[in-house]
C-alpha cells in the first residue's frame, strides 16, 4: 500500500506483524561472539572456549589426546605460542611439513565465521601450502563484526608497517561435506580448532 492511501485513510493499513512486532522493527543483533559461533560451527570448525590459561592448556592437551598429535613436528612461526604450549612433547619448527599448525589470528570474523591471517601469522605461504590440520589461538577481544573492521584493526596496530598476505580462511568441512556443498568447491578444507581465550 503506497505512503499516500496509508495516510488518506488510515484504518485499512494495518501492519504485518511477526512474534507480535511490526515488520518495520529491526531484527535483534546478536552480540559477536554468538554470531562468530553460530558461523564457525556452520562452517565445520571446532571450537573451544576456556575461561583461564590453564583451561586453555587442558584443552590443548585433549586434542592431541583425540588426533594422537603427541610426540610430532608442530609448524609454529610464533616462538611465544611455541613457549605457551611448551611440555607436550611436542618439537616446534618452522618445518611446514608439520603434522598441524599451531598459530595466533588477526581476529574472529563473526559476520562468517572466518579467522583473518595475515603475514604475522603464516609469512607468505599460502593456505594450500599449510598443514590440513590447524589449531588457532584467539582472544575474545579478538572478534570484529566485518573483515572491514579487521582490516582496520591491522592498519591500526601496524602503525605504516602494514603486514602482506592479509587472507582468510573459513572452510573447515570434511570432503564428503564440501562435495555436497557446491559453494565451497575449490577452497581448500582445514580441519581447524579454536582454542578461544576469554580476555574481557
Amino acid at each position: 500500500m503506497s505512503l499516500f492511501k496509508r495516510l488518506l485513510n488510515p484504518k485499512t493499513y494495518k501492519p504485518s506483524k511477526k512474534d507480535g512486532l511490526s515488520k518495520y522493527v529491526p531484527e535483534k543483533k546478536l552480540p559477536l561472539d554468538e554470531k562468530f559461533t553460530q558461523n564457525f560451527n556452520q562452517n565445520g570448525g571446532k571450537f573451544l572456549y576456556c575461561i583461564t590459561p590453564q583451561e586453555i592448556l587442558e584443552a590443548f592437551d585433549n586434542i592431541l589426546l583425540e588426533n594422537d598429535w603427541y610426540e610430532q613436528e608442530v609448524f609454529c612461526i610464533d616462538s611465544n605460542l611455541a613457549k605457551r604450549f611448551d611440555g607436550f612433547n611436542l618439537d616446534f619448527n618452522t618445518n611446514i611439513a608439520g603434522k598441524f599448525f599451531l598459530t595466533s589470528c588477526e581476529s574472529l570474523v563473526a559476520n562468517d565465521g572466518a579467522i583473518l591471517f595475515s603475514s604475522n601469522q603464516i609469512k607468505e605461504k599460502k593456505m594450500n601450502e599449510l598443514p590440513s590440520n590447524i589449531i588457532v589461538f584467539a582472544t575474545t577481544s579478538q572478534f570484529t563484526e566485518n573483515i572491514s573492521e579487521g582490516m582496520r584493526i591491522i592498519q591500526n596496530k601496524a602503525a605504516g608497517n602494514i603486514p602482506t598476505n592479509i587472507t582468510t580462511i573459513k572452510d573447515f568441512k570434511t570432503e564428503s561435506e564440501k562435495e555436497k556443498d557446491f559453494m565451497s568447491y575449490g577452497s581448500s578444507t582445514k580441519n581447524l580448532y579454536l582454542l578461544l581465550l576469554e580476555d574481557l
